[in-house]
């Protein structure tokens, strides 16, 4: 019997797989590593693990492959480290993958974007079970329904590997792969407290989340977990704001699911403009303070 195991690595990614559920249209179980959550999901069973107990990527890939044993479907938002654990998973259970999916046409058949989201690809998996990672934009929050039974289990912790450390960045924003307003800033922000002071600050006003472009990343201007784009995070929310990024493939790649895309940049001839809802032709150092001046 096809069957569906909804892994959410944090609660929130519990509520977004359900609507991924529904238009898979198979009866589904949930397992959170980010702890309980809601049991009307439409789940019948809902496994949840206290984030403390969870090993790095090789032990986890291991406990998943324990609970997925039976499963004819297995399916995960769309992050980092949801593509590093499941296609550790599809390879120690010879699992066949599909990353990023944006659409289901049957148990069997979706698609997925590919060239940097330039091209939609209709990929047919010939063989079961199936691992998958999908991008919750293309599958809206279904009605809640239902009483799952919640069982709590823990998660073998033997790993290869040895967790040296953890730092977790402070402060109340939301997170940005599924915030609703994302203020995304570039090179342009010159330093690491130019950028906090102007995108942090624009985005706070919007009680929105904080991204940044790969080149703004490299050159030490954002930390890496705020990285959009196709090596990056993949993000959709009610609302984009770039400020002083020109729009490259590889960036557009990661918010053509946004509902709008504002655009902030002195050059009119920036190539972001042309994906663009409203663009600003401005220096963001003069825009961004009158925009934030406008919001108190």
């Amino acid at each position: 019997m096809s069957r569906l195991l909804l892994i959410a690595f944090q609660p929130t990614e519990a509520a977004l797989g359900a609507g991924f559920a529904a238009k898979l249209g198979l009866p589904f179980d949930i397992l959170s590593l980010g702890g309980v959550v809601a049991a009307d999901l439409g789940a019948e069973k809902v496994r949840y693990v206290e984030p403390a107990d969870l090993p790095p990527a090789d032990g986890l890939a291991s406990a998943i492959a324990l609970y997925a044993m039976g499963y004819s479907h297995l399916a995960s938002v769309s992050t980092m480290r949801s593509k590093d654990v499941l296609a550790r998973v599809a390879g120690m259970m010879d699992l066949a993958m599909v990353t990023d999916v944006i659409e289901i046409d049957s148990h069997t058949v979706f698609k997925r974007p590919i060239v940097a989201g330039s091209i939609i690809a209709t990929v047919e998996v010939l063989s079961t079970p199936v691992a998958m990672t999908f991008r919750p934009a293309g599958f809206p929050n279904s009605p809640r329904s239902g009483n799952s039974t919640l069982e709590a289990n823990l998660i073998d912790a033997t790993s290869k590997a040895k967790r040296i450390s953890a730092s977790v960045k402070g402060g109340s924003r939301p997170d940005l792969s599924q915030a609703k307003v994302v203020v995304s800033g570039g090179r342009p922000l010159r330093d690491a407290k130019t950028f906090e002071e102007v995108i942090g600050g624009l985005a706070d006003a919007l009680g929105g989340a904080v991204g940044a472009t790969r080149a703004a990343v490299d050159s030490g201007i954002a930390s890496n977990e705020l990285q959009v784009g196709q090596t990056g995070k993949i993000v959709a929310p009610d609302l984009y704001i770039a400020a002083g990024i020109s729009g490259s493939t590889q960036h557009m790649a990661g918010i053509k699911d946004s509902k709008i895309i504002v655009a902030i940049n002195k050059d009119p001839d920036a190539p972001i403009f042309e994906a663009a809802d409203y663009g600003l032709v401005a220096d963001l150092y003069d825009a961004i303070p009158e925009l934030k001046h406008l919001l108190s």
